[in-house]
């Protein structure tokens, strides 16, 4: 019994580190969550739109970001491409994107999919540093 508890202590104890936080904020389309990772970024970011729209049979993402902080903040993100079902449809991990959010700037990230099978995305926005 106690090596069985154990077992699936390590089980959990691996799936929590096998998770692909990204010590940054992810954005779900489906569901309209914010997810927080990082208490920095929440105190210096707002999502204020979320946002999927047809164009020529794809599905083009946009998250309208404002920052609440005065300085300049060097971030980064990368979308991931989801099907109805939920089935991530990426063939590979898109490259990390970098921009720069200005002192109380709004700006929208978009990307649209390459995939027809895409309705809903997952967006990932971590400090540049990582």
């Amino acid at each position: 019994m106690k090596k069985w508890m154990i077992a699936c202590f390590a089980v959990i104890a691996l799936a929590g580190c096998s998770s692909n936080n990204t010590s940054g904020l992810r954005i779900d389309s489906s569901s309209q969550q914010v997810l927080y990772g990082d208490s920095e970024l929440d105190s210096r970011l707002s999502i204020k739109d979320i946002s999927t729209k047809n164009l020529n049979g794809n599905t083009r993402g946009v998250v309208q970001v404002e920052s609440k902080y005065k300085g300049d903040q060097q971030l980064q993100y990368r979308f991931y491409w989801y099907d109805e079902d939920g089935i991530e449809v990426n063939a590979k991990q898109g490259a990390w994107r970098q921009f720069i959010l200005r002192g109380s700037e709004s700006i929208s990230l978009s990307e649209v999919s390459v995939n027809p099978n895409a309705k809903e995305f997952r967006i990932q926005i971590r400090p540049q540093d990582q």
